[in-house]
């Protein structure tokens, strides 16, 4: 997602080496001697924030020291971010694009700053990648609203769709929490089950970066008690899809998210 809108601002004008790929889990994430080697030889370093990358949070501060080191998720409004605790933020802002689309302007600037001459350049493609953004959500809210009202309930891996839930109407459950480190246990995994068979959910959803054993043990667990729920399809949270896919890129990513959880639940 990163990568993507590094490309849009930065067009021509940069060459993007993207560390992590499709269903790489950013949570969970160890650099390799190669991952600091290309950091140690970049020019500008990005990455989302808001602690979603965080094993690398160490090594992105000490770059930070040496050269331009810019976290997206850093320049959202702190009144926008949902909190899930005292201290910590939900860093899974890409889901509500509206959201993420106010991170590609201070971005914009960053490179400009970096390189003047092409300073232009930059803020054209920021503007021009806005503008699909904004077309983008437009689109998602229309289609999420097509679903009837009590169908509007997604059951995920992991608690990344909050900000989704929030932008589209949604209430949104998980097995896990925010960062795929926290292990669900099996007292969390039956108030699920009783939720599901409570609201007679269709369907829950697998994720391309979270093992699918806990999903698996919902729907085991909703049928041994009479409740048929199926696996609606697989959705993209943590990583966009893989190369030559429809979801390879984060405009791609949210609309087959979003086709597959209105196809599922309608």
């Amino acid at each position: 997602m990163v990568a993507d809108v590094v490309r849009a601002v930065g067009g021509p004008h940069v060459e993007v080496v993207q560390l992590m790929g499709p269903g790489i889990d950013p949570h969970l994430y160890k650099a390799s001697p190669g991952d600091v080697d290309a950091l140690i030889a970049a020019d500008v370093i990005v990455y989302s924030g808001l602690h979603l990358e965080g094993k690398l949070a160490d090594l992105f501060a000490k770059m930070a020291a040496r050269k331009p080191t810019i976290g997206l998720a850093e320049a959202i409004s702190a009144d926008r971010l949902l909190r899930v605790a005292e201290s910590a933020v939900d860093p899974h802002v890409w889901f509500d694009v509206k959201l993420w689309s106010t991170t590609v302007k201070p971005l914009a600037e960053a490179l400009a700053k970096f390189d003047p001459p092409h300073a232009d350049d930059y803020r054209s493609g920021a503007t021009k990648y806005a503008t699909e953004l904004d077309a983008l959500d437009t689109w998602c809210r229309a289609r999420i609203q097509s679903l009837p009202e009590p169908a509007r309930i997604l059951v995920t891996a992991h608690d990344a769709f909050h900000y989704f839930g929030r932008a589209y109407g949604l209430e949104v459950r998980a097995i896990q929490g925010i960062s795929t480190e926290s292990e669900a246990g099996v007292r969390e995994i039956n108030l699920l089950v009783d939720y599901l068979a409570q609201h007679k959910l269709k369907a829950v959803f697998i994720e391309s970066s979270v093992s699918e054993r806990n999903v698996r043990a919902l729907v085991e667990g909703a049928s041994s008690r009479g409740h048929n729920v199926r696996i609606g399809g697989e959705l993209y949270s943590d990583a966009p899809g893989s190369a030559g896919t429809d979801a390879a890129s984060y405009i791609g990513m949210v609309r087959h998210n979003v086709d597959t959880i209105v196809g599922a639940l309608e």
